[in-house]
């Protein structure tokens, strides 16, 4: 009977051990984890600290109980994965509640460890009023602190997903929030022009701003900034980085790629063929460019356990590569994107071109239209998007899904204008904003 063993037991993880018994009965599985909850839904935490999702167990979608009952899968959390002997295929592990260590052998090992969140050797930071969120612990902390002390000002140092979607929520819970961020602007991932937008929102909505600045000390309520503002504040909430957790597969010999990640193949094996990496922590290759890409998001962590899982069945399902798709909510915008933006197109040096409209999520004379930015990066010789971004009220989520099918399927920036989209007033517009800027690029040359 053929054994997986899989370190990491949250989204990566456990949908790799799910897929690996639904396509396979017999295969044994054992799943080791460290923490001491698995499978909860990390983008969900800052809505739990937010209070808008109320039940905290809501997040978490099974138990190591429920698992082994469900789907006959061992998992033992609390439990940590120390070595990996390659030749002789096995893993050193120890109990982190009794300190006892163990082996356990495998056919095939599956990489999940997720990754760390940054924290600046910066003087104070230690505080007990500093906090960061990677996992469901993490969120159980800010929560019972802010439920318990019942402060009523924070900083949050970082501005990118989580540190944009802490601001709104703690906000939205009445507290006053600053927002630092290294950088001249915030979300470097969107184009300066589309990161402005949020900007401005942020000011509407009360969240006090600042850019090209950085905690560099702090002294119980007093954060002290680089450019020699202090701001008074209960507690931070540091969101600079993640960190993938490579620390196994250095020690294992494993190879790291140039993006800091475990090097995989199209199948998410590493160079030992009878050990994957998935999630966070791995390394594959970018959809447009074919450069070496990392992108620690839900979405792509789940689609190569899938590929991961059917490859050790002898399934081959080749990744296809990664766009980086992602979309984030900041009050009353939504702002979501995929492929290249400005910068990679300039770092890489890609010729292309870039259409942008500025229209309505649905027809203008129904009541809850909004306003929507849609911008979309193509090869002008070639005609293949090469990446796209969409900021507005509604109805942005959508266009850029598929803008990301238009990518997969290959089709090119001219092909947009004659997609026969669903149209009804609450929803679009005869000619949809996708249609548009395939008009405008058919216009454009």
């Amino acid at each position: 009977m053929k054994k997986i063993v899989i370190v990491g037991a949250v989204g990566g993880g456990a949908t790799a051990a799910g897929q690996l018994r639904f396509y396979n009965p017999d295969v044994q599985i054992v799943v080791f984890d460290r923490d001491l909850t698995m499978s909860y839904a990390a983008c969900g935490t800052p809505y739990v600290i937010g209070d808008v999702i109320e039940d905290e167990q809501s997040i978490v979608l099974t138990n190591p109980e429920k698992f082994k009952k469900k789907r006959d899968i061992d998992v033992k959390l609390g439990h940590e994965v120390k070595e990996i002997d390659r030749a002789a295929k096995k893993v050193l592990v120890q109990n982190l509640e009794t300190g006892n260590q163990f082996e356990e052998s495998y056919d095939a090992l599956i990489l999940a460890p997720g990754g760390s969140a940054i924290l600046p050797k910066i003087e104070g930071l230690d505080s007990s009023q500093v906090f960061t969120l990677r996992n469901f612990q993490d969120m159980q902390r800010i929560d019972r602190f802010i439920k318990n002390e019942k402060p009523t000002s924070c900083v949050v140092s970082g501005g990118g997903f989580i540190g944009l979607e802490m601001a709104e929520n703690l906000k939205n819970l009445g507290l006053d929030v600053s927002l630092v961020h290294r950088s001249p602007a915030i979300m470097s991932i969107l184009d300066t022009d589309i990161s402005l937008m949020i900007e401005k929102e942020l000011a509407v909505q009360g969240v006090k701003l600042l850019t090209g600045t950085e905690i560099v000390k702090t002294e119980e309520k007093t954060i002290k900034l680089s450019n020699g503002i202090e701001l008074q504040a209960d507690f931070i909430i540091m969101s600079v980085g993640l960190r993938p957790n490579t620390g196994l597969a250095v020690k294992a010999g494993l190879k790291i790629g140039e993006t800091g990640g475990i090097q995989t193949n199209e199948f998410m094996q590493t160079d030992d063929p009878s050990i994957y990496a998935i999630g966070d922590a791995s390394e594959n290759f970018d959809m447009v460019t074919g450069d070496p890409k990392r992108v620690p998001l839900a979405s792509p962590a789940h689609r190569q356990a899938f590929i991961a899982a059917r490859h050790i069945l002898g399934d081959k399902i080749a990744k296809k590569g990664l766009l980086g798709t992602s979309v984030l909510k900041i009050f009353s915008l939504t702002a979501a994107m995929t492929g290249l933006n400005e910068k990679a197109i300039k770092d890489k040096n890609l010729e292309s071109a870039t259409v942008t409209h500025n229209g309505i999520s649905n027809a203008g004379y129904y009541p809850d239209h909004s306003k929507i930015t849609l911008k979309v990066h193509y090869d002008p010789k070639t005609r293949k998007i090469l990446g796209a971004q969409c900021i507005g009220g509604k109805g942005v989520d959508k266009r850029i899904d598929v803008i990301v099918t238009a990518i997969y399927g290959g089709l090119t920036i001219d092909d947009l204008q004659a997609l026969e989209l669903c149209y009804a007033p609450p929803y679009s517009s005869p000619k949809d904003p996708i249609n548009m800027v395939g008009y405008k690029a058919v216009n454009d040359q």
